[in-house]
Parts: structure tokens; C-alpha cells; sequence
């Protein structure tokens, strides 16, 4: 099952929750929480902060919200969302911001607040709950428990009040509290049960280990091509999510069988996706998801996440197919992150948010205002001339382009999306192509500086571990494929600062979460495994030794911490928290991989760069204990797919001997950057400390050197390597694959 922030429900956003103005002075704090500031107002959460003022007299998620709750016999409502989430601004402007519920919170309830994004375990407990209850789930989540943190009752989004045939919360306040108060044992017993459930479920998921084989792969491709979308792309209808893993799968199908469809579809996906509204046109980056088949209206949330893991797949997508127009979709993505989301210290922030003020109402939030345009604002801007030209090819209308407006939103607005190709516009406008990409090129840039004068949608600017990895092999592969040392450095800015801020030096353990420069949050096993995975990206970037060796050292905390030795695999969590009361194993390729899946990968990488058996022993295990999910449903672990994909086969091994910064040896990587090769790993035998250092994983590594003094590849499988050669033509060779076009 898959979870969304937007609810079908038929409403629309009247504003966003109070925030915390930065840096606000604390002038009056009443020591119970009172109407001022509640107690969230000491954390770092930017979702926390945004109820700091709220009246409901909130708890973060601990000791003092549960003593609390067991102390007085009151029942927790817990409440689960995150700062630029659209539908928890509602319910917290109708609910949490109202005085009247407030009071039956604060009197009969124990209300606690958790941010999703910092707590993903406690996130995932209680969506178990939720999806089994009621056979869906979403942002805002609000769940009830028994002081003892059992739940027995939850739901998403509630109204105010009883409409559209559902209760409002304020009712389903009042049924609690008078349930509460008469049948206590019963729900307390029910919570029991539940949890029990729960537990039996988790336990037993895997399953027994059933062989796998290639027809696997098969399986997957005929699942992902009988859901595919022709018309637009996608899989599935509307609304249409991006979901990195499945191209991500499909490319690596492609490159194993040939199959033209698999590259098709993901090449159609990628362009129509980029063409659409799902891609801001002006400034660059993706936005959540599409509301309509065509991705032209978006949900106007932007994700870290989903910049990163969309890099990587129109990258490979380019070195596969030599389109320029996913270069520079890349190109656009990695300027916005850049600009928007990148702290001065070179860390990146999560999100943001999907509503934003009106220019002429700035009290009032609404969604997408910062990104939709009128027509006069074009033709002020651009002049009648070329307004012309851009409204054609953006689809720009006097009365708005958006077909589908149920609640009135988008009444006058546009949402750009490329209506005409550039060659259908220039003839239309009597000018070359060349001429009239010029033309839009500059038009962007005057309404990109107009927008960037508009009431700005609310920053989240933590900075989340898991989400930083994937951005950082972002970068690391956009230098490779790319080129520009922008990349470069800010993979390694990246690097620098979530091993000086994320990392206990004493322990070699990470923190999930920063803000403001301040770590906290013992880091769960997404964030070892996707920094992991950026790490070795990294390395075969720059071939720094001390990154292998970082990842390394973080794939021995997650093996110590977080692997199952009896079933195999990865828990989310260490299991050192009391209050999370299930221990559970992602699985599900979503928004984001799964921590297994990304791990399964890592495994097999590391296992040829170091040699090392236990590492291999864990990829088998953990294999072993999806198998039987894999088997029955393939299309729901397409990440985890392409591992199995790299483990098919022997992987290939790519060493160059030579000096990091010597032209022949770039060369030579030039040479493997510009290729597609899924299943490989390259390492760099420089004659100095960084070969020692693999020499001291593998005595082999010791025995490549360079051939006359020049840079020289070795292509090896099983340690077993052809003839080596100083040619970077021979070395492409040896490679195979169609090589990227050069530009």
C-alpha cells in the first residue's frame, strides 16, 4: 500500500498552520505549555515548530508525554505528519489552531506531536496499524493509544466537524472520551490484541526462501509493461507518482536482454515527465507527484528524495540513449538543489512545501501560488511579442490552462508545461528553432527573477542523513556523466559535512537528523544504507581512500546494529527505543528504496572491492529472506530486483592504475563514465596510499600497475582479468555497451 500526504476528500486548503517566525524571542513561556508556546517550541523539527503556538497543549514523542498519559489514565492522541505536508496544514488550521478542540485535547487526551520525517519508526508502527484498520493511510495520520502506547483507533485527515458522510474530529474526540470512560478495559485489551496481531505479522513477513533465477526479471518487465501508460507514460493512472525504482529496474533490463520496450517506456516516462508540469519549467526540480494523467498539474511539494533518485535515473537514461534534452533536465534539477535546497555549509534541506502566500493576500496560504501564472503577469513581463511565443509553447490561457479545477484553485491560473514542441513553435512564430530557443531561454530567466520576488513556500531545512546519501551519489554520478567539478564539489561538501556533523567519532555511529548545525536522532538503517550507497559513489568519483573506508566502517555498524541474525536482512531500528513497540524490516520500493534493497547492493559492491566473505554472506542472506516476497510480488521491490540483477552474474571489475589527476588516466575513466554498466565496480590502483589500502582488502590489488609508466585499465572478473591496455579505445572494447554520444 502506498501513503499520501493528499486524501481523496473533497476540500481545499484554506492556509497553512502558525509557524515560528526564525529566531523569535521567547518572551512569555508558561511552565505548564499554555497558549503562548506548548512545549514543542524546544525542538529542532521544523513540523514541531509549525504547532509550537497551536493551543492543544502538545508533547513531543517520550518519557514525559507517556509518564503523563499512565499517570493520569488519559489515552495519547498521536498525531503524525511533517512540515510541507499540504493536508496536515489543513487539519491544523481547522483543528489544532481551534480553541474549542483544543480544550477537549488538553482535557481528556494526552496529545502528542511526531514529525514522520525525523521519526520514521514511530511513522511505520502506527501506519501498520492504520493500513490494516482501514485499508489506506496518509499525512496527517492521527492514531489513539492506551497509555501503554497500544493503539485502537486511527485514520488520516479528519474534518472539523461531520461532513461529506464522515464523523469530525471533534466528534470522534468526544465518542473516545466517553468510550474511554465506560468500556477502558475492552480498548485496552483491544490495543492488546492489536499489537499482538502486528507482531505475528512482522515476525512472519519473509517467509521461507524459495530459489530464485532469471525468469524473475521476466516477470517483473511483463508486470511494469502491463501497467505502463503509453500515452504519457507512467505506471498506472492518475494520480501518477515518479517512483525511481521501476525505470531504475527496467534500464538494467534493457541492458541485460535488449528488450527495446524497457527503455521505450522509461524514455517516454522521463520525457513527458519533464515536458509536464511535474517539472518546474522556470527553476528547475520536480515536484511530488501529478494530479492527472498528462503530469501537467502537480502536487507542488518539492522532495530532496526525489530530486536525487530522479538524477541518477535521467542519467542513466542519457548515457543510454544520448538524448541531451535528460542531460539537461539533470542540468536544471542540480541547479535548483543548488540553489534552493543546499545549505551554506554545503548539507542539503528536505523539502518544500507545496503551498506558499498569495502575493495580495499574504495571510493566505495556497497551493502552488508561487509557481502558477496569469496571463497579464506574462505579458507584463515578457511583452506582447514574445508572450506570444512563450504562451504558445507553455500553453499559457486567458482563463488558465488547468482543465480539471474542482475546488476552484487555478481559476485564471497556468501551470507552464511545453503544449507544442520547439519546432511546432518556431513555426508558429516564423523563426528558426535555434532563434526561438534563445527566445524562451530568456524568457524563463525574466520570469524565473519576477517569481523569485513572490512569498517563497516554507523551508525545511533539516537536514535528514538517508536523503543526504542519495543526494550525495547524485552529484558524485553527475560529475562522472557531466562533467562539470561543480558536482564534484558538492558531492564532497556534502561528504565532509555529515562526517563532521552526522558522525560520533566515538562511537562511529550516525544521527538521523540536523538543523541549525545540531545533530540528534540515533540514525535508522535507511540512513546508514543510502549514505552508504553515496559513499561508494563518491569514491568512484574522486577515489579518496577514506570514503571506502567510511563505508566500510558504517556497513559493519549496520551488520552489528540492525541485522537479523536468526531471518536475515535489516530492521529499521536497532531495537534499543522502548517506546517503538514494533521492530520491522522495510521491503516496499516506494517515494524511497528500501533500506534492503539498497543494502543488498552495497553488499555486493563491497564484497568485490574488499573480498570480504562476511559481507557476501549477508547479500545471500538477506536475498534469501525477500525471496519469497520477490517471488510473489516483484513489482513492489524493483529496487531490490536490480540487485538481484547485479548478483547474476559476477560482477565486473574495473581497476585503472594510474595517477588520480594525469590526463591518461582520465582518459581512461572517460572512457567507463561514458557507458551504461550497471553491474561493476571501479577502483583506482594509484601506486601510493590508496592501493595499499586495497592491497590490504585484497593482496591482488597489488599486482596491477601500470603498463610503461602510462595509466593502464584491467577489466577483471573473479580476480581473473583480461589483457590490460593503456588504450582508452581498447578499454571501450573491453567494456562494451553503446557509449554515450559525445556532445
Amino acid at each position: 500500500m502506498t501513503a499520501s500526504c493528499q486524501p481523496p476528500l473533497p476540500a481545499s486548503s484554506p492556509g497553512g498552520a502558525s509557524a515560528l517566525p526564525a529566531g523569535a524571542a521567547l518572551t512569555r513561556l508558561p511552565a505548564d505549555g499554555g497558549p503562548e508556546f506548548n512545549r514543542l517550541v524546544f525542538e529542532q523539527s521544523p513540523y514541531l515548530l509549525q504547532h509550537a503556538r497551536n493551543p492543544v497543549d502538545w508533547y513531543p514523542w517520550g518519557d514525559a508525554a507517556f509518564d503523563k498519559a499512565r499517570r493520569e489514565h488519559k489515552p495519547i492522541f498521536l498525531s503524525l505528519g511533517y512540515s510541507t505536508c499540504h493536508w496536515c496544514h489543513v487539519m491544523a488550521h481547522e483543528s489544532f489552531e481551534n480553541e474549542a478542540v483544543a480544550a477537549i485535547l488538553n482535557e481528556h487526551f494526552v496529545p502528542v506531536k511526531v514529525d514522520r520525517e525525523e521519526r520514521p519508526d514511530v511513522d511505520a508502527v502506527y501506519m501498520a496499524y492504520v493500513q490494516a484498520a482501514t485499508g489506506g493511510g496518509g499525512w496527517p495520520m492521527s492514531v489513539w493509544l492506551t497509555p501503554d502506547l497500544k493503539p485502537f483507533l486511527g485514520g488520516t485527515y479528519y474534518p472539523p466537524d461531520d461532513r461529506w458522510g464522515r464523523p469530525g474530529f471533534i466528534s470522534i474526540l468526544q465518542q473516545v472520551t466517553q468510550a474511554w470512560a465506560t468500556n477502558r478495559a475492552r480498548i485496552v485489551a483491544a490495543g492488546d490484541t492489536v499489537i499482538a496481531h502486528l507482531q505475528q505479522h512482522t515476525a512472519g513477513a519473509a517467509g521461507a526462501a524459495v530459489p530464485l533465477d532469471r525468469a524473475l526479471l521476466d516477470t517483473a518487465y511483463e508486470q511494469l509493461k502491463s501497467s505502463y501508460e503509453p500515452q504519457y507514460g507512467g505506471f498506472g493512472g492518475a494520480p501518477k507518482f515518479p517512483r525511481p525504482a521501476a525505470p531504475n529496474f527496467l534500464l538494467r533490463y534493457h541492458a541485460r536482454t535488449g528488450a527495446a520496450d524497457a527503455l521505450a517506456m522509461v524514455h517516454t516516462t522521463l520525457r513527458n515527465m519533464a515536458q509536464g508540469g511535474m517539472y518546474d519549467q522556470l527553476g528547475g526540480g520536480f515536484h511530488r507527484y501529478s494530479v492527472d494523467e498528462r503530469w501537467h498539474v502537480p502536487h507542488f511539494e518539492k522532495m530532496l528524495y526525489d530530486q536525487a533518485q530522479l538524477v541518477c535515473t535521467y542519467l542513466d537514461a542519457y548515457q543510454l540513449t544520448g538524448d541531451p534534452a535528460l542531460a539537461d533536465v539533470v542540468r536544471g534539477t542540480l541547479a535548483y538543489v543548488q540553489r534552493d535546497l543546499t545549505s551554506p555549509q554545503g548539507a542539503c534541506y528536505s523539502a518544500e512545501d507545496a503551498d506558499s502566500p498569495l502575493p495580495e493576500q499574504p495571510d493566505h496560504q495556497a497551493e502552488g501560488a508561487f509557481y502558477v501564472w496569469e496571463e497579464r503577469e506574462i505579458m507584463a513581463a515578457l511583452g506582447p511579442e514574445d508572450a506570444a511565443v512563450f504562451n504558445f509553447h507553455y500553453g499559457v490561457a486567458a482563463n488558465g490552462n488547468v482543465a480539471s479545477d474542482p475546488h476552484d484553485e487555478f481559476t485564471n491560473k497556468n501551470v507552464l508545461m511545453v503544449f507544442h514542441p520547439l519546432e511546432e513553435t518556431a513555426t508558429k512564430a516564423g523563426r528558426t528553432p535555434a532563434a526561438t530557443a534563445a527566445l524562451l531561454a530568456n524568457a524563463r530567466a525574466k520570469l524565473l527573477a519576477l517569481r523569485a520576488g513572490r512569498p517563497r513556500p516554507h523551508l525545511d531545512d533539516k537536514t535528514i542523513t538517508a536523503w543526504n546519501g542519495l543526494m550525495m551519489s547524485a552529484f558524485a554520478r553527475a560529475y562522472q556523466v557531466l562533467g562539470d567539478p561543480a558536482y564534484l564539489n558538492a558531492a564532497i561538501q556534502l561528504a565532509r559535512y555529515i562526517k563532521n556533523i552526522h558522525n560520533d567519532p566515538s562511537t562511529g555511529r550516525l544521527f538521523r537528523r540536523s538543523r541549525s548545525g545540531e545533530a540528534g536522532i540515533d540514525a535508522y538503517a535507511e540512513d546508514y544504507a543510502f549514505l552508504i550507497q553515496g559513499l561508494l559513489d563518491l569514491y568512484e568519483t574522486t577515489f579518496e581512500i577514506p570514503w571506502l573506508q567510511w563505508a566500510v566502517a558504517l556497513q559493519e555498524q549496520l551488520d552489528a546494529r540492525f541485522w537479523d541474525a536468526s531471518g536475515g536482512g535489516y530492521f529499521r531500528t536497532a531495537g534499543e527505543d522502548p517506546s517503538v513497540l514494533l521492530r520491522m524490516k522495510e521491503d516496499y520500493d516506494g517515494a524511497e528504496p528500501s533500506a534492503n534493497s539498497i543494502a543488498l547492493m552495497n553488499l555486493r559492491r563491497l564484497a568485490c572491492m574488499t573480498d570480504r566473505p562476511d559481507f557476501r554472506a549477508k547479500a545471500d542472506k538477506t536475498l534469501e529472506a525477500f525471496s519469497a516476497r520477490l517471488q510473489a510480488m516483484p513489482y513492489a521491490m524493483p529496487q531490490m530486483l536490480a540487485a538481484f540483477d547485479f548478483q547474476l552474474d559476477p560482477p565486473r571489475l574495473i581497476v585503472i592504475a594510474g595517477d588520480p589527476g594525469a590526463s591518461d588516466t582520465l582518459a581512461l575513466l572517460k572512457e567507463v563514465y561514458r557507458r551504461f554498466l550497471p553491474n561493476h565496480v571501479l577502483l583506482l590502483a594509484d601506486g601510493a596510499a590508496g592501493q595499499n589500502a586495497l592491497a590490504g582488502y585484497n593482496p591482488f590489488f597489488a599486482t596491477l600497475t601500470r603498463t610503461g609508466g602510462r595509466a593502464t585499465a584491467y577489466v577483471c572478473q573473479h580476480y581473473a582479468c583480461q589483457l590490460p591496455t593503456v588504450d582508452p579505445g581498447k578499454l571501450g572494447e573491453l567494456l562494451g555497451g553503446a557509449p554515450r554520444p559525445e556532445r
